[in-house]
């Protein structure tokens, strides 16, 4: 809710995924309300926050279950492609990394431009006040960073995340697949296309 806070003030529109009653993985269709919610909202966003709190040395299952939840396709939409991402923990007690470094291996995973700061927040438990307020300190700061960052990144992405996910390889198998289609006459020529494999040789 801080990370919100301060995205906002830096002239963000933001949505926080609360996954509350999100069932576990394939306990349930693809059209649960909660999950339907988790991908539209992804697709919707140009970048995102990931926080964890740190259990048993790594990510939370909760945590985990909501990535598992988005693909990395959906018929032709991809939720996380392209998408900026910052990668933030919480600590009961001493600092750690691995969190966030776990965080970042999952964000490779998803196809996602993962910033280069991140935030690891120590004793978390001292660092709120009664109204639930982060209280200064250079961890503050460190989150404050890592906001500002994460919004400089959107903009220089925003517009260009296509050219920058498009990939040799898928676009080799789409015409692989269109070759196919056409031979199989499930699919008729377009005396207009053209292949869409830029490179055949490389």
């Amino acid at each position: 809710m801080e990370a919100e806070r301060i995205l906002r003030h830096l002239g963000a529109e933001t949505r926080v995924f609360d996954p509350h009653d999100l069932p576990l993985l394939d306990s349930v269709g693809k059209d649960h309300p909660k999950v339907q919610q988790l991908r539209e909202w992804s697709q919707w966003s140009e970048g995102q926050v990931w926080v964890s709190p740190g259990r048993h040395g790594t990510i939370t299952a909760v945590f985990k279950n909501q990535i598992d939840w988005l693909p990395l396709e959906d018929g032709s939409v991809r939720p996380t492609q392209g998408r900026t991402l910052a990668v933030m923990q919480v600590c009961g007690g001493s600092q750690s990394f691995n969190v966030v470094n776990a965080l970042r291996v999952l964000g490779r995973w998803m196809r996602m431009v993962t910033i280069p700061n991140q935030s690891s927040v120590a004793k978390a438990w001292q660092q709120f006040d009664d109204a639930g307020r982060m209280r200064a300190s250079p961890f503050y700061d460190r989150v404050v960073d890592v906001m500002e960052e994460l919004v400089k990144f959107t903009l220089l992405v925003r517009g260009r995340s296509d050219y920058l996910v498009d990939r040799y390889s898928e676009r080799k198998g789409a015409d692989e697949a269109r070759r196919i289609a056409l031979a199989s006459g499930v699919l008729e020529e377009d005396p207009v296309a053209t292949s869409s494999v830029a490179s055949p040789a490389l």
